[in-house]
């Protein structure tokens, strides 16, 4: 959820009172953990962590790499000893607290994503880096990592093989390998979840966040700019965001018809219909999916996952939430395939039928020799997810279940249950963190899953992937995968793996999500979406916005 306030005019002077425009907007849920190192289960993260957090590049809405952070790059190989080397150039900017963002800062949150001990799925988006994957796996020392800081604006990256670099300057676009700052995720165990702590490299800055009942997102001052000389607005027009949670959807959508709200990212289920032809919508490379557990002894039985799946109509639960698509398999539809113009799914086909056939799955519950059995889907607290688990639930339970649903109610308990495991079928947002299928793919194998593993234990253990799958010829095609180069190659690999995960159904993808809201084009305008969902504010203007400034600042 976010409600804010954004400036229209330019030119406003390092020294002016006046900081400019306040606009009142909801972007999304309430977001209660900042860290860029947890963007892969909530859809919500991703609209607003682009605001917040700068990367080397982006990605505009189509997929095309814009640079961000990075100036340039470098990509050199030596014939002689067989060295595949990058180097990158940083532009010159700052932290919201002044401290000069540099390539430490980068090392830092490449290390720590590919930490042993540190959750992130993100991980193999680095693992043509040299020793990456041994890193994460917990065979060799993190200092042998190929990754250094050679200057303060310049990173070499060293490569186990001759690697495409288009590819991977496109995987640096991901939300989660943003650069992160040592000293304060080192010395405060909360530093993402309160202002006070937060230090932020985008052009917002986390201000006034009260849980529950608002938050600002307020212009960087140091964001590409130079305090002394240029104008206020240079590089972020808005002043701020500031958000009311204390409002529910309808009451949110009553202040947007009053004009008393100016941009609002969501809308109450039963009015979607309604408002359907008046909302900007896109396609985000996102789906939202059960994840089962797998070593539920119930569920452990690949037949009766497989049924569960197939009695859903999701063409009638796309129509329920309005603004998604039939999952017709486990790669969404924007994510790329043998280049980057190519699309996955369009080249995989329709692997999971949108239809539902209930008569169909009772075949494959009889044949499992399965008659029914209780288990419990949990969801996150929201309308959307509200709507879905009850629609499953309801189906499910003709096929002999007595299946019930659990709203978590906040997202501390949301975070724990997946973490902890503690649940039959649990709802998420899957993110596919990059452009390409790799990551999203390989997280499912167990030695690509990124989770974290026990280095107490001497064999070092590696964890599955939250579901408990664990397939050895799954594991072999995604190492396969992993050992080409180009994208094409990949590609024959990363369709054979998405067959086996439709047979084996490890986890239920449910519809492709999209992104929409409804926008006050009358006073606002400039709002854009990167290919992530994320949302683009710095160069919003709003008309006449001095009579919508707040008495009090």
């Amino acid at each position: 959820m976010l409600a804010a306030c954004l400036t229209g005019c330019g030119g406003l002077k390092p020294d002016s009172e006046d900081k400019g425009a306040q606009i009142n907007v909801y972007i999304t849920d309430e977001i209660r953990d900042f860290d860029p190192g947890y963007t892969l289960i909530n859809d919500g993260t991703a609209k607003v962590f682009g605001l917040i957090y700068a990367g080397l590049v982006s990605l505009d809405e189509n997929g095309k790499v814009k640079n961000d952070l990075m100036d340039s790059y470098e990509f050199k190989e030596d014939e002689r000893d067989g060295t595949y080397k990058m180097y990158i150039t940083l532009k010159q900017t700052m932290w919201s607290d002044g401290r000069n963002l540099t390539a430490d800062d980068v090392v830092y949150a490449w290390k720590r994503v590919l930490d042993p001990e540190f959750d992130s799925p993100a991980a193999s988006l680095l693992f043509d880096i040299k020793n990456a994957k041994a890193v994460k796996m917990g065979d060799c020392s993190i200092d042998d990592l190929g990754i250094a800081s050679v200057d303060n604006y310049v990173l070499e990256i060293e490569f186990e093989n001759k690697i495409d670099t288009d590819l991977f300057i496109e995987r640096l676009a991901s939300p989660a390998l943003v650069p992160m700052r040592e000293d304060v995720v080192t010395r405060y165990d909360n530093w993402a979840t309160s202002a006070s702590t937060m230090v932020t490299s985008g052009p917002f800055v986390v201000k006034n966040l009260n849980y529950g009942k608002t938050v600002t997102l307020e212009r960087n001052n140091y964001y590409f700019r130079d305090r002394e000389k240029d104008n206020l607005d240079k590089m972020v027009k808005p002043y701020r965001l500031n958000v009311d949670y204390t409002l529910t959807l309808d009451e949110l959508l009553e202040k947007y018809e009053a004009g008393e709200l100016f941009y609002l990212g969501d809308i109450p289920v039963e009015k979607r219909s309604e408002y359907k032809s008046k909302a900007v919508v896109n396609d985000i490379p996102s789906v939202h999916t059960y994840i089962v557990n797998n070593d539920n002894k119930l569920l452990s039985d690949s037949r009766v996952r497989k049924a569960l799946s197939m009695a859903l109509d999701r063409e009638a639960i796309s129509e329920l939430v309005v603004f998604a698509k039939p999952a017709t398999g486990f790669v969404p539809e924007m994510t790329s395939d043998k280049t980057s113009k190519d699309s996955f799914r369009k080249n995989g086909g329709t692997l999971i039928s949108s239809k539902g056939d209930i008569e169909g799955a009772k075949a494959l519950l009889s044949e499992a020799k399965v008659k029914g059995g209780s288990f419990t889907i949990s969801y996150f607290e929201s309308a959307t997810e509200e709507a879905i688990a009850e629609y499953c639930a309801e189906i499910w339970n003709e096929l002999g279940f007595n299946v019930k649903t659990k709203k978590l109610s906040n997202a501390k308990k949301f975070s724990n249950a997946y973490s902890d495991r503690d649940f039959d079928i649990l709802a998420v947002d899957y993110e596919v963190l990059s452009n390409d299928a790799f990551n999203y793919m390989a997280s499912f194998a167990k030695s690509y899953a990124g989770m974290k593993i026990d280095m107490q234990n001497d064999k070092y253990d590696l964890v599955p992937h939250i579901s408990g799958y664990d397939n050895a010829e799954y594991e072999a095609v995604i190492d396969e995968a992993q050992a080409v180069n180009s994208r094409k190659e990949k590609s024959e690999y990363l369709h054979k793996a998405e067959e086996m995960l439709v047979s084996d159904m490890p986890v239920i993808p449910i519809v492709f999500n999209q992104d929409f809201y409804l926008i006050n084009k009358k006073v606002i305008s400039g709002v854009d979406t990167d290919y992530f969902g994320g949302k683009i504010f710095e160069k919003v203007t709003m008309k006449n916005y001095e009579k919508y400034l707040p008495t009090e600042d």
